[in-house]
């Protein structure tokens, strides 16, 4: 899983911001593992997730959160 993220980063990340479309892509890596999220596929972007960009001293660059709120996906740098 760590590796088909890392392709995906590797591919879509500009190296300063989280975007909603990559959010998107890491989540299509990661139902990739999971049969149950898998069969979910008509919820794609609605996924609970929260990805942490950080940079090589380990300051923060980006912090986005998403989370399920009753139908639609809300993305924000706050919890």
């Amino acid at each position: 899983m760590n590796e088909s993220i890392r392709q995906v980063a590797q591919e879509y990340l500009d190296g300063n911001e989280l975007t909603e479309p990559l959010l998107n892509r890491i989540e299509v890596a990661i139902r990739a593992y999971d049969p149950c999220l898998s069969c979910a596929t008509h919820a794609l972007g609605r996924m609970p997730l929260e990805v942490v960009l950080v940079d090589a001293a380990g300051g923060v660059v980006d912090h986005r959160y998403r989370q399920w709120d009753g139908g639609s996906s809300a993305l924000s740098t706050e919890r």
